[in-house]
């Protein structure tokens, strides 16, 4: 059985930096597209990074500049470098992969729990 679970997250003072990772654990054959999400209280959950399995990536315009997706294919692990971080970037941020696992014919779309990141004034 497939999952993805984050790490990385926390508390860090406005112009601080984190790293968050995910890995995503179970017999996985592929995996395409590998993205962060993120959802501050009382909002809805947006797409913060995409990477693609060739490694082309795209940010939100509220993290571009400040934020890095990359990848880890022999670790089937996706990073976040967050630099530069903001109190609006407070939010619970989730990993979402495309995984095709061991005995599945197509790509199925899998979810992180979640870690919290928290950026004080």
């Amino acid at each position: 059985q497939v999952q993805l679970v984050e790490s990385g997250g926390g508390l860090v003072q406005a112009g601080g930096s984190l790293r968050l990772s995910c890995a995503a654990s179970g017999i996985i054959l592929s995996i395409n597209v590998m993205n962060w999400y993120r959802q501050a209280p009382g909002k809805q959950r947006e797409l913060a990074a995409t990477i693609t399995r060739g490694g082309t990536t795209t940010y939100a315009d509220s993290v571009k500049g400040r934020f890095t997706i990359s990848r880890d294919h022999a670790k089937n692990t996706v990073y976040l470098q967050m630099n530069n971080l903001k109190p609006e970037d407070t939010a619970v941020y989730y990993c979402n992969a495309d995984i095709r696992s061991w005995g599945m014919t197509t790509f199925k779309d899998y979810w992180g729990p979640g870690t919290q990141v928290t950026v004080s004034s």
